[in-house]
């Protein structure tokens, strides 16, 4: 025992630290004397000359064979991802709750919306146009064909298809209607032209405001003020000549002058080509009514006209007998 003793502190003298035990102590049985039992310590080689060559040298026995080796199959790989390509049924239907899909956006969509809004310039200044608003109310202005040498335009102006004063949403539509036809007049007229402006069979209604009309004056370009040869008004009501008296004031003498009354289609006819100008029919009606008026009044006027000189020729007889 002492020689083990001093075994252990000379090892420990030479090292300068502890020696490891060789033996572990055995407890669990009472009265029984410690017991030690010997491990054997791996042979650890402590020596500084070995290279760092050495210390990364695989052994020749942990040579592996990458051939030999089990990889998995392409299949494998293809199943997976045909799994997360289709889910569940179950996960598809949690997935669609979840999120909405997002509507597509085709391109006749895409025209379409393009569509309802006219972006124009009036007056070097840009405007935009709501055309989906003004879509029952773009018969309002048209294009009647050409007269004289072939080059004058004949724009048409019809009343009737103006909007109802009733509307919450007139001031918008009129707004947009304003633009609307300023824009296609400068785009309808080249050199000089004429405006045919159909007043009859209009509602007091649908009559355009004063306002509206002043405006649409001095917003008309001064090449088109130039142009302008003609302003013939079909079927003049009292409220159209008062309109025009009022506003007499605001508007030039040499326009004045270009305004014309007509008080039928025969009569239009007689001043311009009615080949491409489209009267609605309301008008066409309410001028047969006022024709067949007219002949009644006229057939009227004859017979109370034929009845005079009788009632005349009459009278001497009687006095002289």
């Amino acid at each position: 025992m002492d020689q083990t003793h001093e075994r252990k502190m000379s090892f420990e003298g030479a090292e300068g630290r502890p020696a490891p035990p060789t033996s572990l102590p055995l407890q669990g049985q009472e009265g029984v004397a410690s017991q030690r039992k010997k491990l054997s310590a791996p042979r650890i080689s402590l020596s500084l000359d070995q290279s760092e060559d050495d210390l990364f040298d695989t052994p020749d026995d942990l040579d592996i064979n990458v051939d030999d080796l089990d990889t998995p199959d392409e299949a494998d790989y293809t199943d997976h991802e045909i799994d997360w390509e289709e889910p569940l049924a179950s996960q598809r239907d949690s997935v669609k709750e979840a999120v909405e899909p997002i509507p597509t956006y085709s391109a006749q969509e895409e025209r379409q919306d393009s569509k309802l809004w006219r972006t124009v310039i009036i007056g070097e200044q840009e405007h935009r146009i709501n055309m989906k608003s003004i879509e029952p109310y773009q018969k309002v202005i048209s294009h009647g064909g050409y007269y004289g040498n072939g080059t004058s335009a004949i724009i048409v102006f019809a009343a009737c298809f103006l909007p109802d004063s009733d509307r919450e949403d007139y001031h918008e539509i009129m707004e947009n209607l304003f633009l609307y036809v300023i824009s296609t007049l400068e785009l309808m007229v080249a050199e000089d032209y004429m405006i045919v402006y159909l007043n009859g069979a209009t509602p007091h209604r649908r009559m355009p405001g004063l306002n509206w009309l002043k405006r649409c004056y001095q917003m008309i370009d001064r090449r088109l003020r130039k142009n302008l040869k003609s302003f013939i008004i079909v079927h003049p009501s009292w409220f159209i000549r008062t309109i025009l008296a009022i506003t007499k004031p605001f508007i030039s003498s040499k326009f004045s002058s270009k305004i014309k009354y007509v008080n039928s289609l025969a009569e239009l006819e007689e001043l311009i080509p009615m080949e491409h100008v489209h009267i609605p029919e309301c008008i066409i009606r309410l001028d047969e009514e006022l024709r067949e008026a007219a002949e009644s009044s006229k057939i009227n006027s004859f017979l109370q006209g034929s009845e005079i000189p009788q009632e005349s020729i009459a009278q001497p007889s009687a006095s002289s007998s």
